[in-house]
């Protein structure tokens, strides 16, 4: 097995806490957050080539015009998704590299996971298998319009950052359910948590984000 797969050096465990620290410098407390971060190997999830920057606590690029998020925000978002009790059922839209996936997977019983992009969902779907990570159901499909045949769902996480609301995804939530996405265009975009209500939902903003934009169709 090669180093890039072992982590080995500039993956190792030392570089890792590192990033934990600043993370939590950062304001995120949730443990069981952190420790996937951790245990999470990054490395595995960018080109090799990049492999010495994947602890950086930074957005990086994995082709196709997309990125793997940094590691603050998959840990804000994810932390955010869960600060109000365990989710069973969760919508992942936009797969992309597959690390915010594999960060959440433990944490709930399944995602539910759509990619646009067949290139990045296969290159996600043999990481995934790497690491025995089973409970992620993958589609390729044009994930702006959810994936209501497995809905509802308790929770909804949003990789890339639409224009505005969703109304869409907001109706495949239960009732109670919350959903986590970047909202804006360019560099003018926040990061929202909406939670649907019986016959409507409440949405709070919690802080400044830039993410690539959601876009529509399937290649």
């Amino acid at each position: 097995m090669s180093a890039h797969r072992l982590g080995i050096g500039m993956t190792s465990q030392r570089t890792r806490e590192r990033l934990i620290r600043r993370l939590r410098e950062k304001g995120v407390q949730d443990t069981r957050v952190l420790d996937r971060i951790r245990e999470t190997p990054r490395h595995l999830f960018v080109d090799e080539a990049l492999a010495s920057r994947a602890y950086e606590d930074t957005a990086l690029p994995i082709g196709c015009g997309q990125t793997i998020s940094q590691p603050y925000v998959v840990a804000r978002m994810t932390e955010s998704l869960l600060e109000h009790g365990p989710l069973e059922h969760v919508l992942e839209v936009g797969t992309g590299s597959g690390y915010q996936t594999a960060v959440l997977a433990p944490l709930v019983r399944r995602v539910y996971t759509a990619e646009r992009i067949k290139a990045l969902l296969d290159q996600a779907r043999q990481r995934f298998g790497t690491l025995g990570i089973r409970n992620i159901v993958t589609k390729h499909s044009d994930g702006g319009l959810g994936l209501p045949e497995y809905g509802p769902y308790d929770g909804i996480i949003v990789t890339a950052a639409p224009e505005g609301l969703p109304l869409g995804l907001v109706e495949q939530l239960r009732p109670g359910g919350r959903m986590v996405l970047p909202i804006g265009h360019d560099e003018e975009q926040v990061l929202v948590r909406v939670t649907r209500t019986a016959d409507s939902y409440a949405r709070e903003i919690l802080e400044r984000v830039v993410f690539v934009p959601l876009r529509s169709g399937v290649c």
